[in-house]
């Protein structure tokens, strides 16, 4: 685990250094101090992939670094079972809900909308590349204000095996045997998210159950 995590973060950490070059604007967190909320519901995403699985793998990877950053996470399995008995069966249907019902029925101060853009992993000739993109938008329920805005995006490069052209070559084939029984989504969207959620200028504020740093 450790060892993939160095490997997405070698990708995280060059994706950083040419953002690094740029000047990068700090969000402006107006509404967001207006609101200041305390809970979050996570709706379904919306998927712009062919990976129908995706929605349910990425929202898994969700409640864990919103925590951590101090809010109360309504529980998404609770939440999706809620709305799929209420006559909305699919994420799509899930995101049209009007504020004013989720504020009445769920009670959450915000609620964070979900777009997958990217997923899964692509074969090259000699390697594969896992990646995740989608796009994170938390909104206050009450007013319908934008509190915050991000990118989640990471990527695996499953590397070379050594021994030049052959051993790239037998490191791909084994990738893609082995592509059918390990799917490295979940971690890789999981990273994604801790880098977006965490981000010094531009990541989610504190929540106010953030637990002090020792």
């Amino acid at each position: 685990m450790m060892q993939l995590f160095r490997k997405i973060g070698l990708i995280a950490m060059f994706a950083i250094f040419i953002i690094g070059c740029q000047t990068v604007e700090p969000y402006d967190y107006t509404e967001f101090k207006k609101s200041k909320p305390r809970s979050i519901v996570i709706i379904p995403p919306n998927n712009n992939t062919v990976e129908v699985n995706a929605p349910y793998i990425y929202l898994s990877t969700l409640t864990q670094p919103l925590a951590e950053k101090g809010y109360y996470v309504l529980p998404v399995t609770v939440i999706d079972q809620f709305l799929k008995e209420n006559g909305l069966p699919t994420p799509a249907e899930m995101n049209g809900i009007p504020l004013e019902k989720i504020d009445k029925h769920i009670g959450a101060d915000a609620v964070l909308y979900i777009k997958i853009n990217d997923w899964g992993q692509k074969f090259m000739v000699v390697s594969s590349v896992t990646t995740v993109s989608a796009e994170l938008k938390l909104v206050d329920v009450k007013t319908g204000a934008v509190l915050w805005e991000s990118t989640a995006i990471a990527s695996r490069d499953s590397g070379d095996g050594g021994g030049g052209l052959a051993g790239m070559l037998i490191s791909a084939i084994i990738t893609q045997v082995m592509a059918s029984s390990i799917d490295n989504t979940h971690e890789v969207a999981r990273f994604a998210n801790t880098i977006a959620i965490n981000h010094q200028s531009r990541g989610l504020l504190d929540g106010p159950y953030k637990t002090p740093s020792k």
